[in-house]
């Protein structure tokens, strides 16, 4: 029997010539779909997730799996998969599935880079730790099999620390480790896992069991739980905090430059591409942030007028450091400084923003065993977290920037944006960001407070003009450190001389661009594309640009390489800045 549909398909085809392309780009989004939905899917896998009865993926009952045989593993399925999307031809893909496309390419080459260079053997920096970060930050799990997941996940702790450190002593072995002068201190963030029983951080989940599981169950999970802190999370934070301190930071490298690593030069590059989504070299990025210096420190100038002060800028940031009224007594009311800037700003978010979401986020001090050398401020989806350590070091006219780029309209409002926005984008994209796109819109809003009238006080003006400063800062120093071989001293010598940072902030800062190749890049690049693309949109929109249809725009994209959210916007404005979401359902 003959089949009528190929029949009738090759009648269509006949009549209506176009109908081939139209059938190989949908072949081409198909095959695209594909792929990056099954490595996802198998990422989450590698990641010790689990899929729920929705289809979410939820924690599972291991750590991720770290060793050096599994990174091979890992390594050759990304290759891989780069080879398949290679395959693909772009321009047969659709206008959502070529942003897609773009958007996997750099996930996946990151994946592939930060293996291949074999970072894993330095699963840390002077900022973050494996060893951290492995619980809830708020609340507990949605039911009981969460919670017994959750003990197995800490039965699987010990294996977990130990293939970490035997990552890292292989890299000890090839020279590739963190530099020693960035790791003073940092060991000291271990010590508050080995407390036994509900003294320990692994405990905070069990302060939010749900009422509806019955106490019978509950009483048994209390205690499955109290057990794996006290027989595997406390001897093996006991035994990695004899690891670091008698064998990783005596032995870590003297010297700070990516360039010094292994392969290093390419590394260096690597992260740039990472970090920034961009193809710069070091030496382009070096002379942009050296221009922006200049910029900036004429601006400043003309802010230190305004408050007629009668010194130089040395005397002026001087007297910023020291004079007690701008420094908060207590931790209160350093928080609620900034609680009071995030309701300024929600008051003007109707006409900044067109899109709002539904979520909410708090304010929170950063864990007492991080404080000591973790960055002022740090936004996510659920809370912002303001640093209240060492007072006299925080400066509350830094506060305003600080908070807008954390908070809203910065990371946290960015995330719940990213969360309910119109419009769907695929599962491997909802987590993912980049920190040139991210970064860079949270610094874009420090700006955009000057727009939203946020800033009451030349001093506030300028502790957003000396954070601005802070991150053109670190084009220089972070290209300046890691490939023209800058000592630490010069490097903190420069952020100290041109912000009003304290003495504190610029060594934690200055350590965590030693210790990062790279990062500290994406937050001036990116800021710098959103500017420039709002500039060319006013001037060629005049009276039609609209800034709620350009955020709007930038964040209902979420997180993208920053090629594609320039590409996008030139679109938008080509089309005369419409609404994004017009004709959409709310």
């Amino acid at each position: 029997m003959p089949d009528y549909r190929s029949v009738l398909l090759a009648l269509m085809v006949a009549l209506c010539p176009a109908l081939p392309a139209v059938a190989e780009e949908r072949d081409a989004d198909a095959r695209l779909r594909a792929l990056y939905e099954e490595e996802y899917a198998w990422r989450q896998q590698i990641l010790g997730k689990v899929r729920d009865d929705e289809g979410e993926w939820r924690d599972g009952d291991r750590l991720p799996a770290v060793d050096a045989r599994s990174q091979a593993g890992h390594l050759a399925y990304w290759r891989e998969a780069l080879a398949k999307l290679d395959a693909i031809a772009v321009d047969e893909l659709s206008h959502q599935e070529r942003i897609n496309a773009a958007v996997f390419r750099q996930i996946v080459t990151t994946l592939a880079d930060e293996v291949g260079y074999r970072a894993y053997e330095a699963p840390l920096n002077s900022d973050s730790f494996f060893w951290t970060g492995l619980y809830p930050r708020l609340g507990g799990f949605e039911d009981a099999e969460a919670y017994r997941r959750y003990v197995r996940r800490l039965r699987d702790l010990p294996r977990f620390f130990d293939d970490n450190m035997a990552n890292m002593r292989a890299g000890l072995e090839r020279g590739y480790s963190v530099p020693r002068v960035t790791l003073a201190g940092r060991d000291q963030s271990i010590e508050a896992y080995l407390v036994a029983g509900e003294g320990n951080p692994f405990w905070t989940p069990m302060k939010a069991l749900p009422a509806t599981i019955p106490a019978a169950q509950r009483a048994q999970l209390e205690a499955e739980v109290r057990e794996a802190i006290d027989e595997a999370v406390v001897p093996a934070y006991r035994k990695l905090l004899t690891f670091m301190r008698e064998e990783y930071i005596p032995n870590a490298r003297s010297t700070l430059a990516a360039r010094d690593l292994p392969d290093g030069e390419d590394f260096y590059r690597a992260q740039i591409r990472a970090f920034t989504t961009l193809d710069l070299s070091p030496e382009t990025i070096h002379q942009m942030g050296l221009a922006e210096v200049e910029r900036i420190l004429a601006e400043m100038r003309t802010v230190i007028d305004a408050t007629g002060f009668d010194g130089d800028m040395e005397a002026f940031l001087e007297f910023l450091r020291t004079d007690p009224q701008f420094y908060a007594k207590t931790p209160r009311e350093l928080l609620s400084y900034s609680a009071y800037v995030a309701k300024q700003v929600d008051g003007k978010l109707g006409e900044t923003i067109g899109f709002l979401p539904r979520r909410r986020f708090t304010i929170l001090p950063v864990p007492d065993a991080i404080a000591p050398f973790y960055t002022s401020g740090r936004g996510g989806l659920d809370s912002c977290l303001m640093n209240t350590y060492d007072l006299p070091s925080r400066p509350l006219f830094n506060l305003t920037a600080l908070t807008l780029h954390e908070c809203g309209p910065g990371h946290a409002l960015q995330a719940a944006i990213a969360k309910e926005a119109p419009g769907e984008i695929p599962r491997f994209r909802r987590d993912n960001y980049f920190s040139g796109y991210g970064e860079g819109w949270g610094l874009y809003t420090e700006w955009l407070g000057t727009v939203m009238g946020v800033y009451e006080t030349p001093y506030e003006d300028f502790g957003r003009l000396s954070y601005e400063m802070w991150r053109a800062c670190r084009l220089v120093i972070d290209t300046g450190v890691h490939y023209f071989g800058w000592s630490r001293e010069r490097a903190l010598a420069y952020l100290r001389d041109h912000t009003a940072l304290s003495e504190h902030e610029v060594t934690t800062e200055v350590d965590r661009y030693i210790s990062w190749p790279g990062q500290a890049l994406a937050y001036k690049l990116g800021e710098m594309l959103i500017r420039r693309k709002r500039a060319e949109a006013e001037e060629a929109l005049g009276s039609g640009f609209d800034q709620r249809y350009f955020h709007d725009v930038i964040l209902g994209l979420r997180s993208v390489p920053l090629p594609v959210l320039e590409r996008e916007l030139d679109a938008w404005i080509a089309g005369g800045g419409e609404n994004p979401y017009q004709g959409l359902a709310p």
